[in-house]
């Protein structure tokens, strides 16, 4: 695994041997980086169900303000801690041990611009997930949201004041954007 672009691009994040994580490959990372390319420039992003903390370091280093990862897997957030150390980023980044639900449920900060949603595909919680984002303070009527989820598990075009509005297809998994209603 590594940072397609950027200012880290081309360094190898830390190896591992962990059954519970499932990394963006990177030709999906680099077509989900391409479409949020416009919007990334001193942004602040929102990484849940960090995983290795990939997607929220790739949008570091293609020039984000903040990266606010959210994993409760304790294997992974030290996966994230390691990557943070190996690549000696010290600004712009909170590392928070919660689980994803109830961190939305409880957030009571200003809106991310970017928000990234990466579930482990077995869990089919990708509903649940962006129902609560809709009802949650992370997201206001500009923020971007992009989740990639199983094909298994369908999303419908509108939940709760979410709306679809791009879908791309790679085998066995989708990336889906949605953006918010005011």
């Amino acid at each position: 695994m590594r940072v397609i672009s950027g200012k880290f691009k081309g360094r190898k994040l830390v190896s591992f041997d962990q059954d519970h994580i499932r990394p963006t490959t990177d030709r999906v990372k680099e077509s989900l980086f391409n479409i949020l390319a416009p919007f990334i420039e001193n942004s602040l992003v929102l990484d849940l169900y960090s995983g290795t903390g990939n997607l929220g370091i790739e949008s570091l280093s293609r020039g984000a303000a903040h990266v606010t990862f959210v994993e409760s897997n304790i294997k992974s957030i030290k996966i994230i801690d390691k990557n943070i150390e190996l690549l000696k980023i010290a600004d712009g980044i909170d590392v928070v041990k919660n689980d994803v639900l109830n961190f939305l449920r409880e957030f009571e900060g200003d809106p991310f611009d970017i928000i990234l949603i990466d579930p482990p595909f077995p869990s089919l919680i990708c509903l649940k997930t962006l129902e609560l984002v809709a009802k949650s303070k992370v997201a206001g009527s500009d923020t971007r949201i992009a989740i990639e989820h199983s094909k298994r598990e369908i999303l419908p075009e509108k939940i709760g004041r979410l709306t679809c509005i791009d879908t791309r297809n790679y085998g066995d998994k989708l990336l889906a954007f949605f953006s918010k209603e005011p």
